[in-house]
């Protein structure tokens, strides 16, 4: 019987691959505006489920887990600067989610 962990971290993985592999294009911006989370959030999110579990880890490992590469290097591959529009829209979207 597979465990549902197994599940879960296969989901996962397959989510990583698909926002840093196949789908470069999509902003951490664009992210945060239509789902309220981006990759950083991700890197958060598993820092602090290393450190609940009593494992050591500091913000640029935890990036480097989520983005498969120094968060530095992604970034200047990947990531453009936000139009207005898109700071427009990050600023509304804050406001309706609190």
């Amino acid at each position: 019987m597979v465990d549902t962990v197994e599940l879960e971290a296969a989901a996962f993985r397959r989510l990583l691959r698909h926002l840093n592999q196949e789908r470069t294009d999509v902003q951490n911006i664009d992210l945060m505006i239509l789902a309220g989370f981006c990759r950083n959030c991700l890197a958060d999110w598993y820092r602090e489920a290393a450190l609940e579990a009593g494992l050591e880890m500091d913000r640029e490992q935890a990036r480097e887990a989520i983005y498969g590469m120094p968060f530095a290097e992604w970034k200047a591959r990947h990531q453009r600067e936000a139009t207005p529009e898109q700071l427009a829209a990050f600023e509304a979207a804050r406001k309706r989610h609190g």
